[in-house]
């Protein structure tokens, strides 16, 4: 052990205090000498401490080393001490400098560049875990000395690779895996995993940026904790108020980063399968009972804790969107807003198609629903050229499956059935959507309410759930670019399976949701955020058409916006695609545009399919074993939710400021009381008997004991009656002072009064009539009255 580096040892040794069994990193501080950089992470009660050094004497390669071993809080001052001692002659240590995670490490022509967050911000809440958005970024020198042979080149590279703005739309999280569905998470799938990582490197944006570190190794030298994956993407999250009840709905997209590009330059497929603007949306809806994703363990006779129970109160919905699985391209050298389609490549066998879908088979399960949104019939073909190639794909490829796994396809032109307004739109795709959640189902980590046992009829025969419930199979969605329709398309699957999880935590009493209440309200803004921030990575300008334009309501400005997003669209696809793409494949550490990792060979033109990915991905038995197994694992939530170190102010806690149905425009406190579920406009009305002269009886009061109204005899002295007892003197009353006064406050003499309530009251004895009497001759006079307004025979009045 050297005195400049006392407490990393490069020599293996045994010490029986290592255990590679880690406690998550929440906070992280780097240190710096002349020959080192120590970055120590720390979990969240600063009980425990782990450190690395990275050598800074090398510019060709990269050395890191970690320290195995976990340090108390007074054990790392000591070695913090030994480094600034073991440094005094180079100026110690330096100042410590705190970052909140390391994103990986890039070199472009000459030394490495070390990448570390600098400034993150809380932006949602799951499960005791807290989902970071990157807001900004720090890009260091590896090597104190650092020498470029090329610095015009490598200035350039830099300033490529700075294109891929790091500070918008990049999300992370030290204790959840972000890249993974919910289901995931708390059950694993069944089926086999032979990744070395940890998370899904599917939607892992800086996967390159971390394995490009340990090339040529088999496994990452470092542990899971220092490698943090980020998702690019979207992820947002409401609170929904229900009497009391408090609900999250958190709404995430993650974005994959193959085959991941500008809009025209990345279309179709590639010989892999990989689809072009492909991103997987998850819709999560818990009810906050417990921080946790378990209850707490309860006790036994004798006092000592058992096992804890998985929480009830967690649902989650995925569906996917990607490009059409053929090849196809639009090329931009004509300066058309709407470039023609081409179909480069014409493949009788669909071999890009079926490792497409064999892979959503693998992550899904079966069933598969495709929805295809594209055009049917246009004054010049373009988009109906997918269509019919789409379709023989799928027609190909299913005659292929069993009959019991063939992959569902829905092709509807909606942008037709909108403009020519032959169907309802939403309505369509509410049905397609019904259909598509039963036969996939949703996740929830437990038993159905118990509520919906309760039979409703005493002959009715009510199944109970008693197992979690898992969802199998995804619905892809597509148009031409998987942006506005798409996403009209898939908040609609989005409000369908809102009332299915909420039905199942007991929220709700039916699964059917209105329109223009205020829990669909703050789920349309949630996926118009969604969509604008997809449309914007993909194509540089925001959605043009929302989900108010299918709707038919749409906004006064709307016509204008889109013909100002559209103007946009077409001048960032026009000229800065280009650079756009070059800093992408850089980021991702793309080499060539047809760079292929493996040999396109598949095993027949037959049996494209691995018969393997075709049973259920997550069976019950196993999950409902992983849930129960992954909620005994220890969580120090208290420490990280509640933060008993840090003085802080409930205004400052997340939960406490989140958005909410409460913080709608227009809303006040007294709306908590009213339930969100309820269309605008519609309110409480007295329920009155059946009869046919009910309605007449409503039109005359809105009251039938307007009796009660009447004034009595000791009524309160009107303005003008009151005494002045002021002592001043009085105005006269035609003077332009006594007048104005007069006019803003207005006063109604005795005499009208009674006049007035007399015309009110002149049928009171017909309104406090009840119900039961007199309703034969009242239906006599109301029928001669009819009759003789319609001209009739006279009839005689009694």
């Amino acid at each position: 052990m050297t005195m400049d580096d006392p407490a990393i040892d490069t020599d293996p040794q045994p010490a029986p205090t290592i255990s590679r069994s880690y406690s998550t990193f929440t906070k992280f501080i780097l240190y710096e000498t002349r020959r080192n950089f120590y970055l120590i992470g720390s979990n969240a009660a600063d009980s425990g401490h782990h450190i690395i050094r990275i050598n800074r004497t090398t510019q060709d390669e990269l050395d890191i080393i970690e320290d195995v071993v976990e340090y108390t809080g007074k054990e790392m001052s000591i070695v913090l001490k030994m480094l600034d001692d073991g440094n005094r002659a180079s100026g110690g240590l330096g100042k410590a400098r705190v970052v909140f995670g390391l994103a990986g490490f890039i070199r472009f022509t000459a030394g490495w560049y070390m990448i570390v967050i600098s400034k993150r911000s809380v932006v949602a809440l799951l499960g005791g875990h807290y989902l970071y958005h990157c807001e900004n970024t720090d890009i260091i020198p590896v090597c104190f000395n650092h020498k470029v042979d090329k610095p015009a080149e490598e200035q350039r590279l830099m300033n490529i690779f700075k294109q891929v703005d790091m500070s918008k739309n990049f999300y992370f999280s030290y204790t959840y895996d972000l890249t993974s569905t919910l289901q995931h998470n708390l059950t694993r799938s069944s089926r086999p995993n032979n990744s070395p990582w940890l998370f899904n490197d599917r939607y892992a944006w800086n996967y390159h940026l971390l394995a490009c570190t340990f090339a040529g190794q088999d496994i990452p030298r470092l542990s899971p904790p220092w490698l943090l994956p980020l998702v690019h993407g979207h992820v947002d999250q409401a609170k929904l108020t229900v009497l009391g009840r408090v609900i999250f709905v958190t709404l995430i997209a993650r974005r994959s980063r193959h085959f991941a590009g500008a809009r025209y330059l990345k279309r179709g497929v590639n010989a892999e399968g990989n689809v072009a603007n492909e991103v997987e949306t998850e819709q999560i809806v818990a009810e906050a009972l417990t921080t946790p994703f378990y209850y707490p363990a309860t006790r036994d006779q004798s006092g000592k804790h058992i096992y804890r129970r998985p929480s009830p109160n967690y649902t989650s919905y995925v569906q996917y969107r990607g490009s059409i699985p053929i090849y196809w391209a639009q090329e931009t050298t004509s300066m058309s807003p709407k470039p023609p389609i081409e179909i480069t490549v014409v493949d009788p066998f669909y071999s890009a198609a079926s490792r497409h879908f064999d892979d959503l088979f693998k992550r899904y399960g079966a069933p598969i629903t495709i929805l295809n949104l594209i055009k049917r019939r246009e004054p010049v073909p373009r988009e109906s050229k997918l269509l019919d190639e789409y379709t023989q794909c799928v027609r190909y490829l299913n005659q292929f499956l069993p009959a019991d796994k063939k992959m569902v396809y829905r092709a509807w032109d909606m942008s037709r059935a909108y403009k020519e307004k032959t169907q309802d739109v939403i309505s369509y795709l509410e049905d397609i959507a019904e259909e598509s959640i039963q036969m996939t189902g949703f996740f929830h980590s437990g038993p159905e309410p118990y509520s919906h046992f309760i039979p409703v009829d005493s002959g009715e025969q009510t199944v109970w759930r008693r197992d979690i419930l898992l969802q199998n199979g995804i619905c892809r969605t597509n148009c031409v670019d998987c942006l506005d329709r798409t996403n009209a398309a898939q908040f609609v699957f989005g409000k369908r399976a809102l009332g299915h999880q909420l039905y199942a935590l007991g929220i709700v009493d039916t699964p059917n949701l209105a329109f223009d209440s205020d829990a669909v309200n703050m789920l349309t803004e949630m996926y118009h955020d969604h969509g604008d921030t997809i449309a914007l990575q993909y194509t540089g300008s925001a959605l043009v058409n929302r989900v108010e334009t299918y709707r038919r309501m749409p906004h006064w400005n709307s016509h204008s916006r889109d013909i100002i997003e559209n103007i946009r669209r077409f001048y960032t696809n026009s000229l800065l695609d280009a650079d756009k793409q070059t800093a992408i494949n850089l980021f991702l550490g793309v080499a060539g545009e047809r760079t292929i990792t493996h040999p396109p060979v598949r095993g027949g033109y037959r049996k494209w399919f691995d018969e393997e990915h075709l049973k259920p991905a997550y069976v019950l038995h196993e999950c409902d074993a992983a849930l129960k197994e992954f909620v005994k694992c220890r969580g120090d939530f208290w420490v990280e939710y509640y933060r008993p170190l840090l003085f802080t102010s409930l205004g400052k806690h997340f939960a406490y400021s989140m958005n909410s149905t409460l913080k709608l425009p227009g809303k006040t406190a007294k709306d908590m009381n009213h339930s969100p579920f309820e269309p605008h406009g519609r309110r409480n009305r007295p329920q009155h008997p059946r009869g046919v002269v009910q309605g007449m009886r409503q039109w005359m009061s809105a009251s039938p004991n307007a009796q009660a109204n009447k004034p009595s005899g000791n009524t309160a002295l009107w303005p003008d009656q009151k005494h002045n007892t002021t002592g001043a003197p009085e105005l006269d009353k035609y003077s332009t002072e006594g007048m104005a006064i007069r006019l803003l406050d207005p006063t109604v003499s005795e005499t009208e009064e009674a006049e007035y309530q007399g015309y009110i009251d002149q049928c009171q004895e017909l309104l406090d009539a009840p119900s039961t009497m007199g309703e034969r001759k009242n239906i006599e006079i109301y029928s001669n009255a009819v009759r003789t307004a319609a001209g009739e025979d006279m009839a005689e009045w009694s």
